[in-house]
């Protein structure tokens, strides 16, 4: 088959590699587009996976909405001169999926009140909607699966840390160490979503450094003072380093899940909190995150004590890791497995 992959953050890199490398390895033609977003560009070169560019991406929702037409567009033509069958994953495979022969699949795991203007203008267009059990949906071409998007790459079948990353950072075997994340909220489900503001975040790296190293990693500009925190290894190293944190704190759901699926203890501040089910899966039924709204900030800090406080805290947080392993599949495989067993269109 002719199968795409349309890629529109880093995070889906990492999502979709081992699927595409399955899928390649069974003889099928993979194809991968994606905007200009130079930290998923510079992933993808890492892996070795070709892409075609569709054009750049914009923070304004007015120039969001004329992007789109011309990211439909440019991919329609894709779509019909590769002659594909199957695409994957987001808004504008589902709109070019209803004006061509292409099946639709999209992968989300946000729940509809959380991205309402996706909810509304992707999945009615799409042949399938794939979100882990429990998502909150209306549409009724959902299909829900017992995994998360963070298990398509960070299942232990998938991924082994490497414990070279300790080295590049200057961290010995064992030591306490941080990984901070602060986002940019810049995406257009996150008008009006706010995360820390600088003096928690200067007053969180301050409490930290008591107990450990701390390194950030931004989407976008690191404030100033935070320069010298700033985590200076290449992206593809990321995920062991969160293996062998102490802790994650930050605002970034993705690596909050991440994090949780590695079984380092993940601490999330931002007004998602309570909203997002697969995050509230991992605290409530697992118990290796915790999430914060901003205005409850001092019981943050009061929770990352009580954990720093804990003997044996990465120990209990891998036997919770291994109860959510239990219970959840490798979502690589699964895709893979739906992708090659879906139906195209004659």
């Amino acid at each position: 088959m002719n199968i795409l992959f349309d890629i529109n953050h880093p995070a889906h890199v990492h999502m979709f590699r081992y699927v595409i490398q399955r899928l390649k390895s069974k003889g099928h033609n993979v194809f991968v587009t994606t905007k200009d977003i130079p930290a998923a560009n510079q992933l993808m070169d890492i892996y070795g996976i070709k892409y075609t560019i569709l054009g750049s991406k914009h923070d304004s929702l007015f120039r969001k909405k004329l992007d789109q037409i011309e990211f439909d567009i440019r991919l329609w033509r894709f779509v019909i001169k590769h002659h594909i069958q199957i695409g994957i994953h987001g808004m504008t495979v589902a709109h070019v999926s209803k004006f061509s022969r292409m099946k639709s699949i999209i992968t989300d795991d946000d729940d509809d009140e959380v991205e309402p203007l996706f909810a509304k203008f992707a999945h009615p267009f799409a042949d399938v909607v794939l979100s882990p059990i429990g998502t909150s949906r209306k549409t009724k071409n959902v299909q829900f699966v017992p995994s998360y998007h963070e298990l398509a790459y960070l299942h232990p079948n998938l991924f082994e840390p490497n414990y070279e990353v300790l080295n590049e950072i200057g961290v010995e075997k064992g030591e306490r160490f941080f990984v901070l994340r602060f986002n940019a909220f810049k995406a257009h489900h996150d008008v009006g979503v706010v995360g820390m503001n600088l003096e928690n975040k200067r007053r969180l790296v301050n409490t930290l450094t008591q107990y450990g190293k701390v390194f950030i990693t931004t989407e976008r500009d690191i404030d100033k003072e935070f320069e010298p925190y700033k985590l200076k290894i290449s992206p593809e190293k990321v995920h062991s380093l969160l293996y062998f944190a102490t802790m994650f704190v930050g605002d970034s759901q993705t690596m909050t899940s991440e994090a949780a699926v590695l079984g380092t203890p993940a601490i999330r501040c931002n007004t998602f909190v309570g909203k997002i089910h697969y995050l509230e899966d991992e605290e409530h039924n697992y118990g290796l995150t915790y999430g914060f709204q901003p205005n409850n900030i001092e019981q943050m800090f009061s929770k990352i004590e009580e954990l720093l406080s804990m003997p044996n805290l990465k120990e209990e947080w891998q036997k919770r890791r291994m109860k959510l392993l239990d219970d959840k599949i490798d979502y690589a495989e699964f895709l893979t497995n739906f992708i090659e067993n879906y139906p195209t269109k004659k």
